[in-house]
């Protein structure tokens, strides 16, 4: 794309706008519709005195806990019921493409369960901590409660987030091919303070976390990440845990495979080596075009994602745009994000919406003035280690398509002229 004057560029059929022509353009726009007929200008009109408008409304507690307004209903968790075979070992999409900050909802956090969410009662939960330890624990969540607490935003991602697009674009929506992330606020324990309280022995180098589950999901994990900043939690968006996340006690492991951040934690044996589980061997892991397979991949790499506009969230015509989206790594804080609206082609920088959080989803947008023709968006992130979000050929060149883990390549929208947007691949 070849810069051209002032602060706006353009590239055929699309163009770019900068963020001073975007202010004077939103007031030029206010004014056409304003003057257009139909239902722009009815949309444009002074607020009507609807029946809401002249009655009594519901009183407080009228819903003791709260819930979205009725138009909002759609805005829910899906699944693909194609997926796996049954939901008692599956999982949900957030719906991204209806969020607006990079907090997830409690009740919008996807899910992913290996045996049923389990209905656990917190007065019989019992944590113990045992194996090479001087002190072995059972911790009530009373017990819990009492140790000093800690708040931090992190997200997690299922390493699978996208897996279904290894070998092709198949699914056309942003829920279904990016919603297995999600992003909160989390309170509870340093996982260093509670090993501190058992005295590590000088053997010690790995933990086995398990969950309270019927699968009794079980991971092994290296010391120095559970003693750099781990979490075990009891809390998300300053609520109690609910029963799919974990409730009443999980870990957190920033930046890592959504797996290892083991739900209903009951239990953490500290030993010399990785047990080997289930999830270690035939599962998690990823199959190489060899026929080998990469072990104990626990990172998520830099990965980003527009949310508008997505296949959900189509166009209603030429004119001015915000390009949204989100952006995360797992190795640290967002850098920068560069979004294109010709396929790679050319690229521009976006701007970060504060805050920037290490290992945490970023906001970026970018002002794009559409003309009608066709597009193809895509944004790709840089994270403050100078990594690159790959392209899906860079990624296919190197791991094959015999995975179902760890794509985080660019995604590409494709804009018709109609503006609808669909899911593709162009390399």
């Amino acid at each position: 794309m070849t810069a051209t004057a002032g602060d706006e560029e353009s590239s055929g059929a699309v163009r770019v706008v900068g963020r001073r022509s975007l202010l004077r353009a939103s007031g030029a726009l206010a004014a056409s519709m304003l003057v257009r007929g139909g239902a722009s200008a009815e949309g444009a009109a002074p607020p009507a005195d609807h029946p809401w408008s002249q009655s009594i409304g519901a009183g407080v507690v009228d819903r003791p806990y709260g819930k979205p307004a009725d138009a909002e209903a759609g805005v829910i968790r899906r699944n693909v019921p194609w997926l796996t075979a049954g939901t008692e070992s599956s999982i949900s999409f957030s719906p991204l493409q209806d969020l607006h900050g990079i907090i997830t909802p409690n009740g919008l956090f996807f899910e992913r369960y290996h045996a049923g969410r389990p209905d656990v009662e917190a007065s019989q939960h019992r944590l113990m901590i045992h194996g090479l330890v001087e002190r072995p624990l059972i911790l009530t969540m009373k017990d819990i409660l009492r140790f000093p607490s800690t708040s931090r935003i992190h997200f997690i991602e299922c390493p699978a987030n996208g897996g279904m697009e290894w070998r092709a674009a198949q699914l056309n929506s942003l829920q279904f091919t990016h919603g297995m992330i999600s992003c909160a606020e989390w309170t509870g324990v340093k996982l260093s303070t509670l090993l501190g309280e058992v005295g590590l022995k000088k053997e010690a180098k790995w933990a086995l976390v398990e969950g309270a589950d019927g699968a009794h999901m079980t991971r092994s994990l290296p010391l120095e990440k559970c003693l750099d900043d781990c979490l075990v939690v009891y809390a998300q968006n300053s609520e109690a845990l609910r029963p799919e996340q974990g409730y009443p006690l999980r870990l957190v492991v920033p930046g890592w495979e959504g797996n290892v951040s083991i739900k209903w934690l009951r239990r953490i044996k500290v030993g010399d080596k990785p047990w080997y589980t289930r999830e270690e061997t035939s599962k998690y892991t990823d199959l190489m075009p060899d026929g080998k397979s990469r072990g104990f991949t626990w990172a998520i790499d830099a990965k980003s994602v527009i949310a508008f506009p997505c296949p959900e969230k189509p166009l209603g015509g030429p004119g001015l745009y915000e390009i949204r989206g989100l952006a995360w790594s797992g190795a640290g804080k967002v850098k920068e994000v560069h979004v294109s609206t010709d396929g790679g082609a050319n690229w521009r920088k976006a701007e970060l919406k504060e805050p920037v959080l290490s290992k945490a989803l970023t906001r970026f947008t970018l002002p794009w003035r559409w003309d009608g023709g066709p597009a193809l968006l895509e944004s790709r992130v840089i994270d403050e280690t100078g990594y690159v979000q790959p392209t899906i050929s860079q990624l296919r060149k190197i791991r094959g398509t015999n995975s179902v883990y760890h794509n985080n390549s660019i995604q590409t929208w494709q804009v018709k002229a109609d503006g609808s947007i669909f899911d593709v691949q162009t390399g």
